[in-house]
């Protein structure tokens, strides 16, 4: 393709990582179960507006990742030209932008719209997710590029997507404090730690290509062998956490079903472990985030369906 107007739909669902979709939309089924068993309170239509701006602001954010990868890469040769879809498939840089900021704005008018109608802190913990995903890739040192980069997209899509859609469905009644905080930060931690794992494999496997590109991740500081360790380590807790979950009442008993799943994170965590490879090991951490996170929000959705 060479400036034209539309995109093909596979290089559009590329362009803007929908494979990867599963980071955002489970923190919001595991959010919406969350405030339904905890506060019996959903706001359907806020919900789906909700939904909407998150989605499109996902997808934007990815557009402008691989926009400004394409822009910085020093591998001209490889990278460049080969690896990014941009130059893969000759994209229109001039489409690609526009579709970009298209997608920024509806979302943010849904956004400051449901700020209106629910309160400002949606406006805050929105404004906090956008600068987020804008200097994710954006600046002269994106955080994707900076040891920094899993410490903000986990606790920013697993903890901050369940946040507001909690908040969202039950801003009537919600409070303040920190029983209600500490409640969603534990029952969002199995999600929050799996896909902070999943650009920690993501830079385990790109190291070599990330130091030539001169993006010093925290593989880079930590080198491989403490990454891998640091990856089961997250899994490890991220399991220990949906325990807890209902232990301390937050989840229902059935939550604990979960476990069945656990052979499958254990069978990808070892094969993680025994090498390090983009296309053969990274979608181990792409299993465990599906998996591990359908079958909380699932297991949710059993507890509900079963006690209406």
């Amino acid at each position: 393709m060479k400036g034209g107007d539309i995109l093909p739909i596979p290089v559009f669902l590329e362009l803007v990582e929908m494979k990867a979709k599963t980071a955002s939309v489970l923190p919001f089924i595991l959010g919406a179960c969350y405030s339904w068993y905890n506060f019996h309170s959903l706001h359907p239509g806020l919900l789906v507006a909700f939904f909407i701006s998150m989605f499109l602001f996902n997808m934007s954010v990815d557009i402008l990742d691989n926009f400004n990868d394409y822009h910085h890469a020093v591998d001209e040769k490889n990278y460049k030209q080969n690896t990014n879809i941009i130059g893969r498939e000759h994209l229109s840089l001039k489409l690609v932008f526009g579709l970009m900021i298209s997608m920024i704005l509806v979302s943010a008018a849904i956004g400051i719209a449901l700020a209106y109608v629910t309160g400002w802190p949606v406006l805050i913990m929105g404004i906090f997710c956008y600068l987020v995903g804008v200097f994710y890739s954006s600046g002269p040192r994106p955080l994707s590029s900076l040891p920094l980069g899993e410490l903000f997209s986990g606790p920013t899509m697993g903890f901050m997507i369940t946040l507001l859609c909690v908040y969202i469905n039950t801003y009537q009644d919600f409070t303040w404090n920190w029983s209600t905080v500490l409640g969603v930060v534990l029952v969002s931690l199995p999600d929050t730690l799996w896909i902070s794992n999943l650009m920690l494999a993501n830079n385990t496997c790109d190291l070599e290509e990330d130091e030539k590109n001169q993006r010093f991740t925290l593989s880079h500081y930590l080198g491989k062998k403490n990454s891998v360790r640091l990856f089961v380590i997250m899994n490890v807790v991220a399991v220990l956490a949906l325990v807890l979950a209902v232990f301390v009442g937050i989840a229902p008993w059935t939550v604990l079903l979960t476990l069945l799943v656990l052979p499958v994170i254990i069978k990808n965590v070892r094969m993680f472990k025994e090498k390090q490879v983009k296309k053969e090991t990274f979608p181990c951490a792409v299993k465990i985030l599906a998996v591990g996170s359908a079958a909380q929000a699932l297991s949710y959705l059993v507890y509900i369906i079963f006690t209406l």
